[in-house]
């Protein structure tokens, strides 16, 4: 399974817990709040002015390890 950026972010943590320190060393460590149930990656990059392309670039090398 490839990670896209359409993707619920709190989908992907459930389903690959070892990418909770990739999204926190890309400046998103909110993982637990309201949001990250509701929104896809895209939205949450976007509200924290993160690279989505490099973030989910990060996100599946760390899954496909």
């Amino acid at each position: 399974m490839e990670i896209t950026k359409s993707m619920s972010i709190i989908e992907v943590v459930q389903k690959h817990p070892e990418t909770v320190d990739v999204f926190r060393n890309h400046g998103m460590g909110c993982l637990g709040c309201a949001a990250a149930r509701f929104e896809n990656i895209e939205q949450g990059a976007m509200a924290h002015g993160i690279d989505i392309d490099a973030l989910i670039a990060d996100l599946n090398k760390t899954i496909s390890k």
